[in-house]
């Protein structure tokens, strides 16, 4: 009897995996489309925020291919995995949470991208309340509004939706997604890297990567897509000018 009870436990829990919804709870793949959501919501509020501000649209792709911006998408899995547990708590702890460990990601993706790529897409250097230039106190905020809406409100409505999604679809789309997406973040990296070598004269083995990357991938394309991306030091010369200018 019971030889006959442990052969039938793996069976059961086969059953029970089938029974299962797609992604369900912090399921690796579910993860992967808060990342995309995120990718792409943020890609759209950037893109309405610019208008708002300046009057017309300009692109905030955070990637070569497609309507990305990874920044969004990263965070959404940041306060994903940080606080799905604290979504019954105080909204003064989940806003508080989330300005301390939104403002800490700014500042780690903005000392990241000069220390590897050698850019900056924003620099905070003249605005009050700034930590090194590389995130502020009103952007704190805005990460903390940010996050309460998100796993209050979004976040439940989003893993619904995800489960739904049938398993013999989920399963081979969601891979074909993750390889597409790995795809895209390479070939920006390594655009990205090349444009700041270009930028700042220094010689680059000539060879297929290369070659591919200089080809399709020349500066003015690259400013099209990403218009805010300069290397630091004129980042930092705009903003003292600004300042100086506002004296």
């Amino acid at each position: 009897m019971e030889k006959q009870e442990k052969k039938q436990e793996p069976a059961e829990r086969a059953l029970l995996q089938e029974d299962r919804p797609f992604a369900a709870g912090l399921h690796f793949y579910k993860l992967f489309w808060i990342f995309l959501i995120g990718c792409v919501v943020g890609y759209v509020v950037e893109m309405f925020w610019c208008y708002i501000k300046m009057g017309y649209f300009e692109s905030r792709q955070g990637l070569v291919y497609g309507p990305f911006s990874p920044v969004y998408g990263f965070g959404a899995v940041l306060f994903t995995l940080l606080m799905c547990w604290l979504r019954k708590a105080s909204g003064i702890l989940i806003f508080t949470i989330s300005a301390i460990s939104g403002a800490f990601f700014e500042f780690f993706c903005s000392f990241f991208q000069e220390n590897v790529f050698g850019t900056l897409s924003w620099e905070y250097s003249n605005s009050p309340f700034n930590l090194a230039g590389r995130t502020n106190l009103k952007y704190a905020v805005y990460w903390g509004i940010l996050g309460f809406v998100f796993i209050r409100h979004t976040l439940p409505w989003i893993s619904r939706l995800i489960e739904k999604i049938p398993k013999k679809v989920g399963v081979p789309l969601t891979n074909v997604l993750i390889v597409l997406m790995a795809v895209d973040i390479i070939i920006s990296a390594a655009a990205v890297k090349q444009w700041s070598n270009r930028q700042l004269e220094v010689e680059s083995q000539s060879n297929v990567v290369t070659t591919f990357l200089n080809t399709h991938f020349p500066d003015e394309r690259m400013e099209k897509i990403y218009p805010n991306m300069k290397l630091p030091e004129e980042h930092r010369q705009e903003n003292s000018h600004a300042t100086s200018e506002n004296e």
